[in-house]
């Protein structure tokens, strides 16, 4: 059976993780099921000049989504939400160093094995990622950040962004509104401007 939702995402974005935390929140009740894939701010950046206070998160950034990548590969969907929920909550909510301590933190916190870690220097599985970042933006349709959300076989879309995580009617709403929205052949874009942190 297909996943009910898509999600390409890059660990290292605060943003992507608020987003991340509401989808959990509402599709686990209901019983629809989330498919992880990665794309990479590093691949999407390629041959940009960065602004920089982001060039180092940016350039680090591939080595956490290559441990994901591997993760997944060698132990399946579920460690990979485990392990990401114990990297993005020492980063995005602990403020915990974006460095390699934090990986094997991660990873052990997840009850994998430690070996993962040395998937952040494994190139070869930039290939894999980079087919994955690929197929989110075609999704998409266009150039677009992280995450992206899919419903069903429907189109991609940036986003949502959320701050602060929605919670209770407020959650089961957005949730609601995104499936519609992705119903909607004719509908292609909304923004406003992203609330503060």
């Amino acid at each position: 059976m297909a996943d009910d939702v898509t999600f390409y995402f890059d660990p290292t974005c605060p943003f992507t993780w608020r987003t991340s935390r509401w989808l959990r929140a509402v599709t686990q009740p209901r019983g629809h099921t989330i498919g992880w894939k990665l794309m990479s701010l590093k691949m999407l950046n390629e041959g940009r000049e960065l602004p920089e206070a982001y060039r180092d998160r940016v350039a680090f950034s591939i080595r956490a989504v290559r441990v994901l990548q591997a993760t997944l590969d060698s132990h399946g969907p579920e460690a990979l939400d485990r392990v990401y929920t114990e990297f993005g909550t020492r980063l995005h909510y602990q403020h915990a160093l974006l460095d390699d301590d934090l990986l094997v933190t991660a990873i052990a916190a997840a009850d994998l094995p430690a070996d993962l870690a040395k998937s952040a220097d494994d190139d070869g599985l930039d290939a894999t990622i980079r087919a994955s970042h690929e197929a989110g933006q075609a999704r998409v349709g266009q150039e677009s950040g992280s995450p992206i959300v899919a419903i069903g076989d429907g189109p991609g879309f940036f986003g949502p962004v959320v701050v602060p995580v929605p919670e209770g009617e407020e959650a089961e709403k957005l949730y609601d509104a995104v499936r519609l929205l992705s119903s909607v052949p004719a509908f292609s874009e909304l923004k406003r401007s992203r609330a503060a942190f």
